[in-house]
């Protein structure tokens, strides 16, 4: 039985974070480094407040974890002081629970039967601190071997793309028996994971652990390799048994705002590419914000990627704009009933770190500075008028105003599958939002041939990309063998209520 008054007894208190002043010099993570033994005793203490209640919906693919996390069963592990089989039922659900525990938003928290109280941050369990809790645990005690098969099927899986659904599919087949190779056009692995999202967000040694695993496992990499560019869809299909698509939804949403070719502008993903190529090691970013007046339009995880960045740059000042009205600060029960997914305003670490954050505005006109580059952006104040078939029409409410900057990033987010030979020799279909279409078992409409992911799903978060990818080694299993052991916690018509 779970602590029957933990919840009573027990304040919820997330993971400690570093100041401010000391964090934005440097790239390490945003949080602070525990000692092991007051960190696992600040985390028993929040498990205790699991109620384990009757309808855990927590983990529910609808509202709450995709993956099926059995979480009220590892909270209660952790209570207990049971770590290695906390980590070992963690571990049955999801391959990288350091992934998700730094970088997924939680719905499981939002869903759980103490955030009743309308307020998205008080109430609910901690859940993504326990299991960072629980897999730092499993690394620093040895438990994370790797997991090679006994048995070998003889089948060739290719896996393309090494994202967090790419990695998680080939996991789960090269586990199954199969041998996986997984081709990646970039220089080094990982994906979004290793080239969008920050250091200070997510530190790219966790990554690197990860793949030393599925190396020792038998997946084998391929980076440089642009399949349908530096290898044919044709030899993909001829040297392997079955094809797994994981390519992303990298296609970034731009503006045709007059000024947009000017200097100085730039997608988000650019920016973060060379920020992350910095720190990897790879000489000094080509985009720098130091010393510049920078402007971000767009209001997501990715912005806040962005602003993070600048402020570790030296930007000397940054705002950004966004053009939605400001989200309610608490949860509107009769809009976002509990346990649906509450809109309502959330701040970032990044956040903290310092922004002017303007709401309600939209660019009307980027400036040039006579030499090409951009000196000032004329802005907006609007508001969004929707049509009956959804579209979206920006109203202008007022007068314009210039906003001086040397530097703008367009994180405005993205719009399926970039356009690619490999789409087109493998003979796969899109659908209007440029999202890989699939049938009920993750097979496109070529036999053999199947999508997982954002590449499927179109952009969403890092727990559903394992989710998918989870699910759709199963279907390529049972391809190759006509049977399978491997779990599928999501169906691919199976789509989350709204997460932003």
């Amino acid at each position: 039985m779970p602590d029957a008054r933990g919840f009573l007894n027990v304040k919820r208190s997330g993971s400690p974070t570093r100041s401010t002043d000391v964090r934005v010099g440097d790239w390490a993570s945003v949080y602070e480094s525990l000692d092991p033994v007051v960190r696992n005793r600040d985390v028993s203490a929040q498990a205790s407040r699991c109620m384990d209640c009757a309808v855990p919906y927590c983990h529910s693919a609808d509202v709450g974890c995709p993956l099926g996390n059995l979480i009220p069963e590892w909270n209660d592990l952790v209570r207990r002081g049971r770590w290695s089989e906390a980590s070992e039922n963690l571990h049955s659900t999801n391959n990288f629970p350091e992934f998700t525990g730094h970088l997924c938003p939680a719905p499981c928290e939002t869903a759980c039967v103490l955030a009743l109280d309308g307020e998205h941050t008080s109430g609910g369990v901690t859940i993504k601190r326990i299991e960072q809790a629980i897999v730092d645990n499993a690394w620093e005690s040895g438990w994370l071997g790797p997991q090679a098969p006994v048995v070998h099927s003889g089948n060739r899986v290719a896996v393309v793309g090494s994202g967090p659904a790419g990695l998680a599919a080939a996991q789960q087949l090269t586990r199954a028996g199969h041998s996986v190779t997984v081709f990646e056009r970039s220089d080094r692995i990982g994906g979004l994971l290793r080239y969008g999202i920050p250091e200070f967000k997510l530190p790219k040694a966790l990554i690197n652990r990860r793949l030393d695993q599925l190396t020792a496992e038998g997946t084998r990499f391929v980076t440089d390799c642009a399949v349908g560019v530096n290898v044919s869809a044709h030899d993909l299909s001829t040297e392997f048994e079955a094809v797994v698509l994981a390519v992303g939804a990298d296609r970034a949403r731009d503006t045709d705002v007059p000024g947009r070719s000017l200097r100085g502008i730039h997608r988000a993903m650019t920016y973060l590419l060379a920020a992350n190529r910095e720190c990897e090691g790879d000489g000094a970013s080509s985009i720098s914000a130091r010393g510049k007046n920078v402007v971000i339009i767009g209001g997501g995880d990715t912005a806040a990627d962005c602003l993070g960045t600048v402020h570790r740059q030296g930007a000397l000042s940054v705002t950004e704009l966004d053009y939605h009205v400001p989200p309610p600060a608490r949860r509107d029960r009769d809009r976002d009933p509990w346990p649906l997914w509450p809109r309502v305003l959330r701040s970032s670490p990044a956040d903290e770190e310092g922004s002017d954050k303007r709401f309600r505005w939209a660019a009307q006109e980027f400036l040039d500075d006579g030499g090409g580059a951009v000196r000032a952006i004329r802005m907006v104040p609007v508001a969004v008028s929707r049509a009956k078939d959804g579209q979206r029409t920006l109203v202008e409410t007022g007068d314009t105003t210039d906003l001086v900057c040397e530097m703008v990033l367009l994180a405005l987010g993205f719009d399926g599958v970039e356009t690619a030979p490999l789409l087109t020799d493998l003979d796969v279909d899109t659908d209007p939002l440029g999202r890989i279409e699939c049938d009920v078992g993750w097979q496109t409409r070529t036999p053999g041939v199947f999508v997982c992911g954002d590449a499927h799903r179109g952009a969403s978060l890092v727990v559903w990309a394992i989710a998918e990818g989870r699910s759709a080694a199963r279907a390529v299993d049972m391809f190759l063998t006509g049977e399978s052991a491997l779990p599928a916690p999501v169906h691919p018509k199976a789509f989350p209520l709204f997460v932003s």
